[in-house]
């Protein structure tokens, strides 16, 4: 039995002492959080924070230092960061629909590709499931990117990572490029992918409405750093304890809860 079918139960994740640097530059300076199986987790802050770089880093984009480490109840069953199965267990949704799917290869093949780097079977049935799961059908099979319009893209995006399978989704501003009324589709489809399969969410935002819609704990950064861990209960009630908290609030004009 592989690795990855012992680890059917939702699994968690473990940063501690995260840290990245681009020459000089330190874009996140010894970060630590834990995720817990099935939670929906979120990280805010201004443009530059680093939290995309979180993001990145557990995924294996960005060079790192400190360790992550998957969690849960098959503890002694889950893979190691940078494995093939952690890859497989661990999926990235991107900000842009439009950048992230290769402009010359049809739905099918972009969908096709995961599954061929992993050695997994049963490639028609998985495009197939995966395609309806996000709402599409097999109608956008044989479509090309230019073909869809950007919440179809993002869906796309979603299926590509769900087609694997994984335990745990990291959410990097999935809705930022999409209008208004489309953001609304795509959170309440991600939030009934959580439902019903027991996924683990980090969503990476620097919209606090979504955040709180769909995360039930968040991190705050700035300049690297994690200046706060809080409830979304709490900072829907404002109840924050640090000024650039504060001030990033202020900043999101008041903003006020999305409601379901």
């Amino acid at each position: 039995m592989s690795e990855v079918k012992r680890a059917s139960k939702s699994v968690g994740l473990d940063v501690q002492k995260l840290h990245v640097a681009f020459g000089d530059f330190v874009a996140v300076a010894d970060t630590s959080f834990c995720v817990q199986p099935g939670e929906s987790f979120g990280i805010v802050g201004e443009s530059g924070s680093g939290k995309s770089t979180v993001l990145r880093a557990i995924c294996g984009l960005a060079p790192k230092t400190g360790s992550v480490q998957l969690v849960g109840d098959a503890m002694q069953d889950l893979p190691t960061p940078g494995s093939k199965p952690f890859r497989r267990l661990v999926q990235m949704v991107f900000q842009d629909p439009y950048g992230s799917l290769h402009p010359r290869h049809t739905v099918d093949k972009i969908l096709a590709e995961p599954l061929a780097i992993h050695g997994i079977g049963d490639e028609q049935e998985r495009i197939e499931r995966a395609l309806d799961e996000v709402g599409l059908g097999t109608g956008f099979r044989f479509r090309y990117p230019h073909q869809l319009s950007g919440g179809q893209r993002q869906r796309i995006a979603v299926a590509r990572a769900l087609i694997l399978e994984p335990q745990i989704l990291l959410l990097d501003e999935p809705t930022s490029a999409l209008d208004a009324s489309v953001q609304a589709e795509v959170l309440n489809l991600l939030e009934d992918l959580r439902a019903r399969r027991g996924l683990t969410f980090i969503m990476v935002s620097h919209d606090l409405a979504v955040v709180t819609h769909l995360c039930e704990r968040l991190m705050v950064m700035q300049r690297g750093k994690t200046v706060e861990l809080l409830s979304s209960d709490d900072l829907a009630a404002h109840r924050v304890q640090d000024p650039y908290t504060q001030n990033l609030m202020l900043a999101s004009g008041g903003f006020r809860r999305v409601s379901s």
